[in-house]
């Protein structure tokens, strides 16, 4: 958390959601501003028809992108995000792995992307954030 410095004192790190909704980090490139994560998928995430519920993946791309910005950028938070969803989850695909990167940065604003993938590669969800740098 080296951008964020003296300002994380204060911060829950690592949130507490992440209690709730754990992942691996599998990759993280700073010069590219990529972070990627593996989410198991589990039955308390079902729906009644027996799919991942959507705004557990909204989660998932949230806790993908959440601590991408806070490794590439000063304090910030979530101004608007939107899910855009392909395909559903079960939890016969065990797991599904998520890409988040940095779009653009334009004065306080920072747009990332992120895609949720299923184990064999196809896209089931894509999320669109903008987050806004709180003031120095």
């Amino acid at each position: 958390m080296e951008v964020f410095g003296d300002e994380s004192e204060g911060l829950l790190l690592p949130p507490p959601i992440f209690s709730t909704l754990p992942c691996e980090f599998t990759k993280f490139d700073k010069r590219t501003g990529v972070l990627e994560a593996r989410f198991l998928v589990r039955e308390g995430y079902l729906n009644p028809y027996g799919t991942v519920q959507g705004g557990i993946l909204a989660g998932f791309a949230d806790n993908t992108i959440g601590p991408l910005s806070m490794m590439i950028a000063k304090p910030n938070v979530t101004r608007r995000f939107e899910m855009k969803y392909s395909k559903p989850v079960t939890t016969e695909m065990e797991y599904v792995e998520v890409k988040a990167r940095l779009v653009s940065m334009e004065e306080r604003k920072l747009h990332f992307s992120a895609e949720i993938r299923d184990p064999d590669g196809k896209l089931v969800a894509r999320a669109r954030a903008v987050h806004w740098l709180l003031k120095e």
